[in-house]
């Protein structure tokens, strides 16, 4: 795979969703810990491969690789356990009742946190959104997991992201986000509110569901998530072990690219075209600002009506384009069924209101 491109599908990854609230005071942290420890511990959870990890009482300072944990944690009510982040937020990606708090959150780094930094943050858990930071184009090294335990700090992962190139079945619903989000919330001891944030998000793709139930799978139109940020020389496809293929499917499109076995995969510009897709979605990451959103979503399709291997797609002609940003399709969350919803309606306008 082309260095930049994989640094391309792994930015977008990596900036996907938002930040969190900042650290709260030792008083808090205590009263904090005391109500963790009365929320059902002990917590076992295991990592992408399996291995265990513990937790007697809630975490007190939390550090999270990307923003999709940050956000994660301030629904859960955990925000002000965040002492440190790495690849913050934008302007306006986090909801707007936590933009206040997750601008105060410190940056440990603007991508990847270097590794001195984030063993020595005074941190007891680390929410990783990836499977390993050297993953993220040899701009980190991980800390090894002897590393971790000296440093007193516990490293879990958002699994729907992180091990999603392990899944040995496809993707097409939620299930995996749902299950991110419920075990955060035991290990926060935040658990209840968890169960509510998982019934939410069931309600929103329910009700999508039932509004497409008689529409038959193989009359669905399909759909091309265009990963501008991969680089435009040679595509990026999303493949059906990723988040994105869930919420696809979910809102009742075909991924062109969902016979891939695996999350991200490079493709030839002939590939795209032979798909022909029905739908094309411009998936941009943040750039700061909803001007230079604006202006990234314009270069993205413009690239792709000028490009002579694209320009004659139908759906190019036709200007059947959704402006979704990356990071909330390819990052699961909270939101990821509010995504659902919204392709859903693009899709299928008469029924997904």
């Amino acid at each position: 795979m082309r260095p930049r491109a994989w640094c391309g599908v792994l930015a977008a990854v990596a900036l996907a969703a938002t930040a969190c609230g900042g650290g709260g005071t030792e008083k808090a942290d205590d009263a904090g810990a005391s109500a963790g420890s009365r929320a059902g511990f002990p917590v076992t959870v295991g990592d992408c491969t399996g291995a265990k990890t513990t937790f007697d009482s809630a975490p007190r300072r939390i550090v999270t690789s990307n923003a999709a944990g940050l956000e994660l944690l301030m629904w859960l009510g955990a925000g002000d356990k965040v002492v440190g982040t790495g690849f913050p937020p934008g302007s306006g990606v986090l909801p707007g009742q936590y933009a206040e708090s997750g601008a105060k959150v410190p940056v440990l780094g603007k991508t990847v946190i270097p590794k001195e930094k984030l063993l020595g943050s005074g941190a007891d858990l680390y929410v990783d959104s990836f499977s390993s930071m050297k993953n993220m184009g040899k701009m980190g090294d991980a800390p090894t997991a002897e590393e971790f335990k000296a440093a007193g700090i516990k490293h879990v992962f958002l699994k729907s992201t992180a091990c999603a190139s392990m899944s040995k079945a496809p993707r097409t619903d939620l299930s995996g986000v749902e299950a991110d989000v419920e075990e955060l919330g035991r290990i926060t001891g935040t658990s209840q509110r968890a169960a509510e944030l998982v019934a939410a998000m069931r309600k929103k793709t329910g009700e999508v569901r039932d509004a497409l139930k008689d529409v038959p799978a193989d009359k669905r139109p399909t759909y091309f998530l265009f990963d501008y940020d991969a680089g435009t020389k040679q595509p990026m496809a999303v493949c059906n072990r990723q988040v994105a293929n869930a919420v696809i499917t979910q809102a009742g499109g075909r991924n062109v690219f969902a016979d891939c076995d695996g999350d991200f995969k490079p493709v030839g510009w002939e590939d795209v075209v032979a798909k022909n897709p029905d739908w094309i979605q411009l998936a941009v990451r943040n750039r700061g600002s909803e001007d230079a959103d604006r202006k990234a979503f314009e270069e993205a399709e413009k690239f792709l009506r000028e490009f002579p291997a694209t320009a004659g797609l139908d759906a190019v002609k036709e200007g059947r384009f959704l402006r979704v940003a990356s990071e909330r399709t390819t990052i699961g969350g909270v939101r990821s069924a509010d995504t659902v919803r919204e392709i859903a309606h693009a899709l299928h306008p008469d029924r997904v209101k």
